[in-house]
């Protein structure tokens, strides 16, 4: 049967255009339970389980599927009482929309929420009449599940049974603890009794957006401090470059905004501009009503300071767009007795304290778990929000790897079969098609030159004479663009996941190991499809001929950077692998010069790499990663090819390239590293790249020859992000740091979803494939864009959090240790040091709780810190006493002491006996016994 609806629109243009919808009605939809007689065989799409709900409920005693409206499905995600197949609204999903018994039309007068709920309402009905078909033993009933009070009544006027979800969820006897996974309803839910008002109310939408496009209000996107939970910054999302960042102090001010949401603000009157603060603020307590103590620690924050301090001021009037999703942390228990209202602590520091009730207080203390937020009512200090995962006990290596993959939202799921069924049927092996649009090139000496233990080989080398003199090069990259086809789910979740992730011990691939470790793994003695870009240069590294290429090779030798490091150095070794890589390291060390003289930047970080206990995987060992002459001949011929690329995609594509870019510094961030030089009589050029690179070629001390890497390492830190774009969307495609016009990734697909796209424009580019609607769109390019620099940025941040734990680990094992280390910061009361042996930072406070406060001078101009007779500069040696501190089972961290220079009443003992930092952690132990 056919329905049909027509109505007029206007078009932009002024014109009228009419608009017919048809709507099919059918009469053959099955109901979808498994066990119906009348329906069998007329399933389509999902089926009901067979067996029902059997939980036992006190309300619902007989057997039951449950059909939740919209808004229960939307605010309840998190039940698992929520079996998939077990929701009849899978198949009412389709129902009242398609099928001609339970189709609803929309009443005059009735809205479209009005509409769905009856409509819902209709299935329940002639679910329960339909069902009654089925056998006496095998007959059930469903149960609709609603929050409306409204709807809920009508459902039960019109004889269906129908519960709160608070009501079904109690009624469950044999699962009490499903109530502490119940949301709460709304923002005002669950208020505190007799709470007063602390926070002012947000203005609604519609006054927002006006006082936004009237200018009395800015939007932008609130960003919470990790040091001061009273202090927060909203990035203004407006050309006006004047009032980029706005400044907010104060919990009244702040108002209930969680960092990452979008906010309204209103700029404070001038005279009500304050500074940022510099002072260190935890939320510690535990009396969430106790908001007199609040004021006072804000008066901390207002301290006399110079006018040009300060910064412009404002508070939140409104939430544009709550950005929440769910925080990992721990659970704060309740020092009243039998309290069910605890607090939970985020592990993120700039996420506030959240209100949970919870009748497993005790099961849960001392557990990673997952909460999520339900709202933050006006009278209450801190968010309300409910349980919904229990991840493991704190400290578990697993636990901790699940917790960082979740905080820095790294997508670590197996890969689902529908991203699985596009990978190619095994055994797999090139085709005579395979070959087409492509050059044969396995009798090449190709080789590849990678660290030890990786199996996902992205790029190999060759190096040969030509019969005219010159040298041909080649970079052969794996052709991982030819598996990975455009729009399939196996495309869709590569470009969702955006990069690879390593951690310390594991590695979150992109794409399916079949491909990243197989297939596309440019692995020696086994035939692989590549994409090359070849050179012919002269033996000066001039570039005459440029070509890419489609191409099948057979790599000679997968070689570590030290093994090829091993044949480039000994004389007895002349073979055409060994000819090839010194032939390859001689023209990689004039390219290199070439960059430098141009003002490419040689900056430094300091790695670091764990050996593991082959059957515990505990860090045994801890040491910076060495670097060779290889690291740096692959890393110029990988820069090599990335600019070649770039330049030809831009060619081809003006409009449509994928690029990467990294924009020069603003000069205040380099005022660290100027003042830190000067301290040590050094002048460090910052108005161009090659005046910095010059500066820092130049900066060398006889006496202190770690100077220059410590120079280095904090010009690395005044650097800005290097990002994708779409080049039709941006006007300034330079690269800072290595000093190139333009510039792209091309050379890591198996890890990095940027060098597919790449591979494909180039591609369409020689002529080697076909393009598509999305890859010629600027939009949806500079999109991608931004879900791959966000990935990337996220990726770091959760290595860098793998490192930090790990670390933990080796000196939870290691005990307490004594090194000797350099100061990279002065702060008011710290000093922040890195300790080369290990590649490890940290911060030494001179002030502790509970302990008299030293004498502390700051001079921000030089900078220095005078602690009683004794004056810190940036760069100075101190040997430092390194411990891990277990007080905090939230934040474990690495804590360290003053050894040397000795200041009566700071520094500690380089004896180790008689500390033990981790006491906290022994008596719990000892407890447990």
């Amino acid at each position: 049967m056919l329905k049909s609806k027509t109505f007029l629109k206007k078009t932009r243009a002024g014109g009228v255009m009419k608009i017919v919808r048809e709507h099919y009605l059918r009469d053959d939809i099955g109901c979808g339970a498994s066990g119906c007689a009348v329906c069998d065989g007329a399933h389509e799409g999902p089926v009901l389980e067979l067996q029902p709900l059997d939980r036992a409920s006190s309300l619902c005693p007989q057997p039951h599927y449950l059909l939740p409206d919209t808004n229960v499905l939307l605010h309840q995600v998190h039940f698992n009482v929520w079996r998939p197949g077990t929701w009849a609204s899978v198949a009412s999903c389709l129902r009242p929309s398609g099928s001609l018994e339970t189709y609803v039309e929309q009443l005059q007068g009735e809205n479209s929420n009005d509409r769905n709920d009856r409509a819902i309402r209709v299935a329940a009905k002639w679910y329960n009449e339909h069902l009654k078909n089925m056998s006496a033993e095998n007959r059930l009933q469903v149960i609709f599940i609603t929050n409306d009070r409204k709807n809920k009544e009508k459902a039960i006027e019109e004889g269906i049974p129908a519960f709160t979800c608070e009501e079904y969820i109690k009624s469950l006897t044999a699962n009490p603890e499903l109530i502490d996974r119940l949301a709460c309803l709304s923002e005002e839910g669950n208020e505190i009794e007799s709470g007063k008002t602390i926070f002012s109310e947000h203005l609604p939408l519609s006054k927002l957006q006006q006082g936004i496009k009237s200018g009395t209000y800015l939007q932008g996107t609130f960003r919470a401090s990790r040091e001061n939970y009273l202090e927060a910054t909203v990035w203004v999302h407006s050309d006006d470059e004047d009032n980029k960042e706005i400044l907010l102090q104060g919990l009244k001010n702040l108002n209930r905004a969680i960092h990452e949401d979008i906010v309204a603000v209103e700029l404070l009157p001038k005279h009500q501009w304050v500074a940022p603060s510099s002072v260190v603020l935890q939320d510690e307590g535990q009396n969430e009503d106790d908001i007199e103590k609040e004021e006072e620690r804000e008066c901390i924050l207002k301290t006399a300071v110079n006018e040009k301090m300060l910064k412009p001021t404002g508070r939140v009037v409104g939430i544009i767009k709550r950005n929440w999703r769910p925080y990992c942390g721990m659970l704060s228990k309740s020092d009243i007795k039998e309290s069910r209202r605890h607090l939970f602590t985020p592990a993120d520091k700039r996420i506030p304290r959240i209100r949970i009730e919870t009748r497993q207080a005790s099961t849960l203390e001392g557990r990673r778990i997952i909460v999520a937020v339900d709202g933050w009512p006006r009278n209450s200090r801190y968010p309300n929000g409910h349980f919904v995962k229990n991840l493991g006990e704190v400290g578990d290596k697993e636990t901790e790897t699940e917790v960082l993959l979740l905080e820095h939202d790294v997508p670590h799921q197996a890969f689902s079969q529908a991203v699985l069924s596009f990978l190619p049927k095994m055994p797999w092996s090139i085709t005579e098609k395979d070959m087409k649009n492509r050059e044969d090139l396995r009798h090449l000496c190709v080789c590849s030159v990678d660290p030890p233990g990786c199996t996902d080989i992205d790029d190999a080398l060759h190096c040969r004479e030509l019969e005219n003199g010159n040298l041909e090069v080649g970079v052969h990259i794996a052709d991982v663009s030819h598996f990975i086809r455009p729009g399939n789910a196996l495309d869709q979740e590569s470009a969702r996941r955006g990069t690879t992730v390593y951690l310390c011990e594991k590695r979150i691939d992109m794409v399916p190991e079949l491909l990243s470790s197989n297939l596309c793994s440019l692995r020696s003695n086994v035939d692989r499809l590549a994409f090359s870009c070849i050179w012919e240069m002269t033996h000066n590294a001039e570039i005459l001929k440029t070509r890419f290429t489609k191409s099948v090779i057979n790599s000679k030798a997968s070689l570590t950077y030290a093994e090829a490091q091993m044949r480039i150095d000994s004389a007895a070794m002349n073979d055409n692998i060994t000819t090839s890589l010194r032939g390859l390291n001689k023209l990689a060390k004039i390219l290199k010069k070439g960059r430098i003289e141009k003002g490419a930047l040689t900056l430094s970080s300091p790695e670091v790499r764990f050996h593991m206990d082959s059957e515990t995987h505990d860090p045994i060992d801890l040491q910076t990663k060495e670097l060779r002459e290889t690291n740096s001949m692959v890393e110029e011929f990988m820069l090599l090819a990335n600019i070649s690329v770039a330049k030809k995609i831009h060619e081809e594509f003006s409009e449509h390239a994928l690029l990467r870019k990294h924009p020069a510094p603003p000069p205040s961030n380099y005022e660290i590293l100027v003042k830190a030089a000067k301290s040590k009589n050094l002048e460090i050029k910052t108005d161009t790249a090659k005046a910095l690179a010059d500066s820092l070629d130049q900066a060398d001390s006889p006496i202190f020859p770690y100077l220059n890497t410590l120079l280095r390492i904090l010009a690395t830190r005044c650097m800005m992000q290097a990002v994708y774009f779409c080049s039709g969307m941006d006007n300034d495609f330079h690269h800072y740091g290595l000093a190139s016009p333009i510039y792209t990734h091309f050379t890591s697909p198996i890890r990095r979803y940027a060098d597919i796209i790449v591979h494909r424009l180039l591609a369409v580019a020689i002529g080697a494939d076909c393009t598509y609607p999305e890859l010629t769109d600027k939009h949806k390019l500079a999109d991608l864009c931004k879900n791959l620099n966000f990935r990337h940025k996220m990726a770091q941040y959760a290595q860098r959090a793998s490192v930090a734990f790990h670390t933990q680990l080796f000196f939870k094992s290691k005990g307490i240790v004594s090194e000797e280390a350099y100061i990279l910061f002065v702060r008011k009361n710290a000093i922040v040091v890195l300790i080369p042996k290990y590649g490890l930072e940290g911060t030494v406070f001179f002030e502790e709780k509970d302990k008299p406060n030293p004498r502390l001078i700051y001079d921000d101009e030089i900078p220095s810190l005078k602690i009683e007779d004794t004056v810190f500069h940036v760069f100075d040696k101190v040997k430092v006493k390194i411990m891990l501190d277990s007080s905090n089972l939230q934040h474990q961290k690495i804590r360290m002491s003053l050894v040397e220079p000795q200041i009566p009443g700071i520094s500690v003992s380089a004896d180790t006996s008689n500390m033990d930092i981790n006491e906290p952690e022994r008596k719990k132990k000892k407890l447990q016994k």
